[in-house]
């Protein structure tokens, strides 16, 4: 099976690029690693030589008393040198983390307008939960020891090479197995498995997401126990890959502790005969501690293979995230700068959409001006492309056909800039738990208080705020809680107000509020947006006196356009839907 691992090669650019930026911190790491080992290492070996020493009952402690205290030494060398170590290397791991973070988000937000369209929910949260933990684990679990275990690979064999250069052959061919042969046989046989488990986990990931989110419509329909049974089968299929992979973890080891065994016994031959042959019984007191050093290096030596064999995993993940656009490489090419244009006029010319698993196209060779400063009012049934028209007058949904011009400037032109010229009061508005002042700045940050209180004011909330206990400082709560629907609409309508932009997209804000606030709501609304271009989605005709054109879209296209006077006496149906819904 042909093996592509992004992440050992140039073109990964979530991996590699942070052994470089951190390189310092990382070779301080892989330090401290090998200190620990060698620490724990020389522990057993000075301890194994004052065993054996002190069996031999020297007549002077003075003869046991260097061994002593270098066992206390590396006694307290082996912890300290383990969390100093512990602290750098997620310190390590945490600063790359960090990074990725921010590069991920800026990634996504590059393509915000495409999110929904290329994206399931399941695979947004699976890249930025999952996909960070898999990269996170691949430093710590595979980068860091690795690395160690191969640094104490060639120390060994050196310092083994100074006694015997045949006998560091030998365990340069046994230790090879354990670092090199038995990782490269898991990834071969365990590759397809992993592959397989990973891709069955993030299918399972991403159900169980989507069908959490509509978790109502389960309930309703009645198919709840469909969804559990689907459910169950997919989690099934998830632990027979886990049960192949831990039975191949089982046998191998069982031949990893095989091997270390003859590595054990080969060098305890080897170490009796070395000693032995030079003739003194002092020198026999080494046996114990060339035998006993090597026992504490196989915490670094084991894990290798396991290791490695999650390799495949990483490679997904960092192929999945290499597919994602680099801010940091567009950047670099040149920042765009601030458009300003001269007119807000709209014009939407022969534009057409579909999605990209949609049946029907939604708009067809639509075509539709809005002059600036004019208040448009969309009207249609659910499903008619209303909310989808407006987005992709702000340039958030790229039209399939077609072109939308704002000022004479097509909307692309415009990319990054959208707030610039858009504002959005939608039906449900996002409160956050702050303050109301805070809540309302998010328009401008750079406004004052005094300029935050101008678009509370015209946003009609002076007298809520005078009977706040704290005024602008009351925390608004999650979501606005503290709020009726209106006073969030317009808390809303203050945000936009401070952002002050020329274009503003309604809809449908008075959704849910009784006739009264409705009719408040939409007086305030459009007295505030007086002289600036706005759109309005609306589903009935309430108020519909404030719009200067009146747009009814049906089956993709303009069913019926005018001003509300016009429409009132020359088209039928629009005087009894006008009749409905007003005197309903």
């Amino acid at each position: 099976m042909k093996q592509n691992y992004l992440l050992l090669t140039k073109k990964d650019q979530w991996v590699r690029p942070f052994f470089k930026k951190y390189k310092k911190l990382l070779a301080l790491v892989l330090f401290l690693g090998f200190l620990t080992f060698f620490s724990a290492a020389a522990l057993m070996f000075t301890s194994g030589y004052l065993i054996s020493k002190s069996a031999a009952k020297p007549e002077n402690i003075l003869l046991v008393y260097v061994p002593i205290v270098l066992t206390r030494a590396f006694g307290i060398a082996r912890p300290t040198f383990r969390y100093i170590e512990r602290l750098g290397s997620h310190n390590w791991v945490l600063k790359m983390t960090s990074d990725i973070r921010v590069r991920l988000y800026r990634s996504l937000e590059t393509e915000a307008a495409n999110t929904k369209e290329n994206y399931q929910s399941g695979s947004l949260l699976g890249i930025l939960a999952e996909d960070i933990n898999h990269i996170q684990n691949l430093y710590l679990r595979t980068i860091f020891p690795i690395c160690t275990s191969f640094i104490l690979y060639v120390f060994i064999i050196i310092g083994l090479g100074y006694f015997s250069l045949p006998f560091a052959g030998l365990m340069l061919l046994l230790f090879a197995l354990i670092l090199v042969v038995l990782p490269l046989a898991a990834v071969l046989v365990n590759n397809a498995r992993v592959y397989r488990k990973k891709a069955k986990k993030h299918e399972l990931y991403n159900d169980l997401t989507d069908a959490v989110l509509g978790v109502a419509d389960w309930q309703y329909s009645g198919r709840y126990e469909e969804f559990l049974t689907q459910y169950n089968e997919a989690e099934a299929n998830v632990r027979k890959e886990d049960y192949q992979l831990n039975r191949y973890s089982r046998l191998e080891g069982i031949v990893k502790q095989l091997i270390f065994g003859i590595i054990a016994v080969a060098l305890f031959i080897w170490a009796g005969n070395y000693f032995i042959s030079q003739g003194t019984p002092a020198a026999l007191n080494w046996i114990a501690a060339f035998v006993l050093s090597f026992f504490p290096l196989l915490d670094a030596f084991s894990p290798v293979s396991d290791s490695v064999k999650e390799l495949p995993i990483y490679e997904d993940t960092v192929q999945r995230l290499s597919q994602l656009p680099n801010p940091e490489k567009e950047n670099k090419q040149g920042v765009k700068a601030d458009i300003v244009l001269t007119s807000t006029t709209i014009e939407l010319k022969d534009v057409g959409f579909k999605y990209p698993q949609g049946k029907r196209e939604l708009l067809s060779h639509f075509n539709l001006t809005i002059p600036e400063g004019q208040v448009v009012a969309l009207l249609g049934k659910s499903g008619t492309g209303k909310t989808t028209l407006t987005q992709i007058i702000r340039g958030d949904l790229t039209p399939t056909a077609g072109k939308v011009l704002v000022g004479g400037m097509d909307i692309k032109e415009l990319e990054g800039q959208q707030a610039n010229y858009f504002g959005v009061l939608n039906q449900h508005p996002y409160l956050f738990n702050t303050s109301l002042k805070n809540n309302v700045r998010l328009g401008n940050l750079n406004a004052t208080d005094e300029e935050v209180l101008e678009a509370i004011e015209a946003a009609g909330l002076k007298r809520v705020v005078d009977r706040l206990p704290q005024g602008m400082d009351t925390l608004v709560e999650e979501g606005g809680k503290r709020f009726s629907g209106g006073e969030q609409q317009r808390i809303a309508l203050a945000r936009i107000l401070l952002q002050d932009v020329p274009i503003v997209i309604i809809d449908e804000p008075t959704i849910g509020l009784d006739p009264l606030t409705e009719k408040q709501l939409l007086e305030t609304v459009f007295e505030a947006l007086k002289n600036k271009t706005v759109i309005w989605i609306t589903h009935h005709l309430v108020g519909i006196h404030h719009a200067d054109k009146v747009v009814f879209i049906e089956d993709g296209k303009i069913d019926m356009s005018g001003s509300p006077k016009e429409l009132l006496e020359t088209n039928n149906r629009f005087e009894q839907l006008y009749q409905m819904d007003v005197y309903e």
